[in-house]
């Protein structure tokens, strides 16, 4: 658990707001001292308290002006979405996600004094703060056919709670009928247009709009627009309030523009040094990536053996090779196991070699800020499940307008 003394709260607030250079200067501590605390392997004393507060107070100003409205962060990850919004002045009042490792990460990296909560479906409707917008990235389901068959012949309605009772997008729908926000943005993979032959989305949409009354509007978004990734992701918007609302205004970048050598780590002596990475993924003193993320000769042996086998039954499967000039596949969460899907070219006399943890982060949009406290295999799965933050950010610009309008009604 993280350390909840007043000080190192405080402290990690004013990390956001100032440079590691500028807080030790504030605070008249050396840089070394500063690392320590917010690494935790030492506490700040009490007396700092009272500094940081002093640091802090224009800042709080500025954020109460700027924090416009309220969101929630179902099924969070690492907070991705979490990010768009804040980006145009949302305040989170609310966290949910299950598994502990992401709790590890998504604690690295925001400030909260609400706590972050695990299992969404053990967590009352009416216990969740009110909220101008819900934001969720739920994993999609296939709904039970039985009960509503059985109440169809029956000649009964059936409400969400019927058609969707033991998923998880149920739970999302409970929270929308007892908070009534203002919008909802939701993310799925593409894929949730076909799943169940079409009827998964289609139930979706209907509980979104017939049964709770929604304006609803969807579109799946390449996030190959703002990194070199092509990665398809649906994206569900709702507004409780009519709307002018159209996608035509979503801004939209041109692809391939941004390549894979945008994230690379650089090797000319232009890498920055990260301390919160230390030397993790890259040997600054030699300025190249760790050896360990070459791949044995078995394993590269096998994945071209196992490409070589496919291609000779007419099938597509094989590794996915990038060089500086490419875009890449979509990152999953199984990139771990052998990183198939997107392998660096490392010249002919070389394996290739995974990306990078940091890399990965790049390749999803995260800053260089972003903290990854987690082993590399939980990393790429955390980064494979994630979404491509500036695309959300673009969403989240899109429709600010309308938050903004229509809050608090």
């Amino acid at each position: 658990m993280p350390n909840q003394t007043p000080a190192y709260e405080l402290l990690k607030q004013a990390n956001t707001y100032l440079s590691p250079k500028e807080l030790s200067q504030a605070l008249e501590v050396s840089p070394s001292t500063l690392t320590r605390w917010l690494s935790k392997e030492s506490a700040p004393k009490p007396y700092i308290t009272n500094r940081l507060e002093q640091i802090l107070l224009p800042f709080e100003k500025t954020t109460a002006l700027k924090n416009n409205f309220k969101f929630i962060d179902l099924f969070a990850g690492i907070g991705g979405i979490r990010q768009a919004f804040e980006h145009i002045g949302g305040h989170c009042v609310f966290t949910s996600e299950w598994d502990t490792y992401s709790q590890k990460t998504y604690q690295a990296n925001y400030n909260d004094l609400h706590n972050l909560n695990g299992d969404i479906t053990e967590i009352d409707e009416k216990d969740i703060p009110d909220h101008d917008v819900l934001l969720a990235g739920f994993p999609c389901q296939p709904f039970s056919l039985a009960g509503v068959s059985k109440k169809n012949s029956m000649g009964r309605a059936h409400g969400f709670s019927d058609e969707t009772q033991g998923t998880l997008f149920f739970d999302v729908a409970r929270i929308i009928a007892e908070k009534r926000p203002q919008a909802f943005v939701l993310e799925n993979v593409k894929n949730l247009k076909s799943h169940d032959k079409g009827r998964t989305l289609d139930v979706i949409m209907r509980t979104l709009t017939e049964e709770l009354g929604y304006e609803v509007h969807s579109k799946v978004i390449d996030g190959q627009h703002w990194t070199p990734q092509h990665r398809e992701r649906i994206v569900i918007i709702g507004f409780k309030e009519k709307t002018q609302f159209s996608w035509e205004r979503l801004s939209l970048p041109s692809k391939n523009k941004r390549t894979m050598s945008d994230i690379f780590h650089k090797t000319d002596g232009t890498e920055p040094y990260l301390e919160h990475d230390k030397s993790k993924y890259f040997d600054h003193c030699q300025t190249k990536i760790l050896e360990k993320y070459t791949l044995s000769d078995k394993l590269w042996a096998y994945l071209q053996a196992y490409a070589a086998k496919h291609k000779a039954k007419g099938n597509g499967f094989g590794f996915g090779l990038v060089y500086p000039n490419s875009v890449s596949r979509t990152l999953s969460a199984r990139y771990h196991k052998d990183g198939s899907e997107i392998l660096v070219w490392q010249g002919n006399h070389k394996n290739p070699r995974r990306l990078t943890p940091r890399e990965c982060a790049r390749l999803m949009g995260y800053g260089d800020n972003f903290i990854i406290p987690v082993s590399d295999t939980r990393a790429y799965q955390q980064f494979g499940n994630s979404v491509v933050m500036p695309a959300f950010k673009a969403v989240a610009e899109l429709i600010k307008p309308i938050i903004i309008a229509n809050k608090g009604h």
